[in-house]
């Protein structure tokens, strides 16, 4: 039965800061390292109204920061490829017509795909933002169709520089993504181990732990090849923090802090030995090298409804822009396109987060806009700053980084030739507030249908996941490599869980949610986790005896399953 799920869109702690990332400099000196030479190669041509299409290759320097180097290399080709092929259709767009409410629609239709694909394929921050910002400036940008292929080729040009920038890291560091994943789980498994499984802080402690550490895992195995002593070494200390989840009361928090410290820079990584396993069994990673992930066309088909929001909600938005007089309506479409998270209520923090953010990042320009228009020079190095100053605060909140992005992408249209700054103020001001309430409605309008649908298949996933472990665990004596590659999977089906739960709690107006049973799933899913890191010889005998009570065993968890 259908139903308005009651809640409140929250404004206490919207605005909070958190925490800096671990690697929050890593993003904020790639994005300058890649946006600096093509820019003052440009300003050395005399020709900074080519910028625009060097900022949409550089700007790509901003992904990937943490996959591992194998995989990042792929996942930034793909990255500059989607941006030179949006580049591509809106140029082509922009030499064709001059019609704005055209343009606007193209717009909507292209952020709504390269949302879908970005929260389909997993791409991570900055998401479709970044794609969409340049697509939809470029759709009102003056343009022939005999210019076309050399702006491409600037683009795709700059882009090349951005990969290089993204992979230079790896020379020095080549582990370090996989070190850092690995020093997260160590550290959450150590908030969870310290709760000594009790009741308090003990359900999201133990969430937030078995999530870091099958991060960890899916981490390691995108590195994609064969493991070296380093990787054998990251692999053991997962395990250890495997053990932690699954016997808190008796593993040492601080022991795992402090391997997590030492993965830290580029000093040996600390080799400890795992009771009752040899390296063959351990979790059979050369036999099972990843869990196969879906297709694309499977994970896209449940964000229809998200794609159809950001859809709509762009050319409204556009639409609205235009019927106030406003001459960059892409920047009322790119404030909407922005706010659409996996649901209402992180759209509607979002939404806020980005008005606060705009309106502080308009005034923030008025102080920089006389230095800027001091000289190119200048010009050129404010937009710098703003870039380095935008990645290094966006990790501890969204609108904090607003405040830099938003002066930064009022001065880049000044790059070919100065403007009124009173009148992009308001224009950026009126925008804003345009697409964040626009885009709102618009999210509320078409409702998510599908995230009970999501959470019921999740649900289905996690729980026959859990009898194929349990079965397993039934037997004598089961493969390793089985028991190993059926634990792998119930530890992702369970982080799957937790996210589609999550997302769909945030919903509005559809059936109520199965909360109750997606409690029992986590809990029965964890103790058989447990018990199969108990089966698999993790856990020593002493510790075994002493976490029985506290963990279902592995008798137990095979109850009510028949092999």
């Amino acid at each position: 039965m259908s139903s308005a799920i009651p809640y409140r869109l929250p404004l206490a702690g919207v605005l909070r800061l958190g925490r800096p990332s671990d690697i929050w400099f890593k993003p904020a000196l790639s994005v300058v390292a890649a946006v600096a030479p093509p820019n003052l190669i440009l300003l050395a041509l005399g020709r900074l109204d080519l910028a625009m299409y060097t900022m949409a290759g550089s700007l790509c320097a901003l992904y990937g920061h943490n996959r591992p180097y194998a995989a990042r290399a792929r996942l930034l080709a793909r990255v500059v490829l989607g941006m030179v092929a949006g580049l591509a259709v809106a140029l082509l767009a922009a030499s064709l017509t001059t019609d704005a409410v055209v343009l606007v629609t193209i717009g909507a239709v292209m952020a709504a795909v390269q949302k879908a694909v970005c929260d389909a394929t997993r791409l991570g921050p900055p998401a479709n933002v970044v794609l969409t910002f340049i697509s939809s400036a470029s759709l009102f940008a003056p343009q022939s169709l005999g210019q076309v292929p050399g702006h491409l080729g600037l683009a795709l040009a700059a882009g090349a520089w951005a990969w290089l920038v993204g992979m230079a890291p790896g020379l020095l560091r080549p582990h370090g993504p996989e070190r850092r994943a690995t020093a997260q789980a160590l550290n959450a498994a150590a908030v969870y181990a310290a709760t000594r499984g009790t009741a308090d802080g003990h359900a999201r402690a133990r969430t937030a732990s078995a999530a870091a550490i099958h991060a960890a895992w899916q981490s390691l195995l995108a590195a994609g090849t064969r493991p070296d002593r380093s990787r054998r070494a990251l692999e053991q200390l997962l395990v250890r923090a495997e053990v932690a989840l699954a016997a808190p009361a008796d593993c040492d928090p601080a022991r795992l802090r402090a391997w997590a410290r030492e993965l830290r820079g580029t000093g040996r990584i600390p080799r400890v030995a795992n009771p009752r396993a040899s390296a063959d069994e351990l979790l059979g990673i050369d036999v099972e090298p990843a869990q196969p992930s879906r297709r694309l066309r499977q994970r896209l088909a449940p964000l229809a409804p998200i794609a159809v929001r950001t859809a709509i909600g762009c050319a409204l938005a556009g639409y609205a822009s235009l019927a106030l007089g406003v001459g960059r309506p892409y920047w009322a479409l790119v404030t909407a396109a922005s706010l659409y998270q996996a649901n209402v209520t992180l759209t509607w923090s979002r939404g806020v987060q980005r008005v606060v953010g705009n309106l502080l990042g308009v005034l923030a320009f008025a102080a920089l806009a006389p230095l800027a228009h001091l000289h190119p020079a200048v010009l050129v190095l404010c937009c710098l700053a703003l870039n380095f100053g935008a990645e290094a605060l966006i990790g501890r909140n969204y609108w904090l980084g607003s405040v830099c992005v938003t002066p930064m992408a009022l001065l880049i249209t000044e790059f070919a030739h100065a403007q009124d700054p009173g009148r992009l103020m308001t224009e950026r001001a009126l925008d804003t507030l345009v697409g964040a309430l626009v885009g709102f409605v618009a999210a509320v309008a078409v409702t998510n249908r599908r995230a009970g649908d999501r959470l019921e298949q999740a649900l289905t996933t996690a729980e026959r996941a859990r009898e194929n472990t349990a079965r397993l665990l039934a037997e004598p004596h089961p493969a390793s490599t089985a028991l190993e590659s059926a634990r792998r999977t119930l530890a992702g089906a369970l982080a799957e869980l937790r996210a589609t739960a999550d997302a769909a709690a945030g919903e509005w107006w559809q059936r109520a949610l199965p909360e109750e049973r997606v409690v029992l799933a986590e809990q029965g899913g964890h103790r058989t986790l447990a018990a199969t890191v108990r089966r698999q010889g993790f856990v020593p005998p002493n510790d075994e005896d002493q976490t029985r009570d506290r963990w279902q065993d592995p008798g137990r968890a095979t109850e009510g399953i028949r092999p």
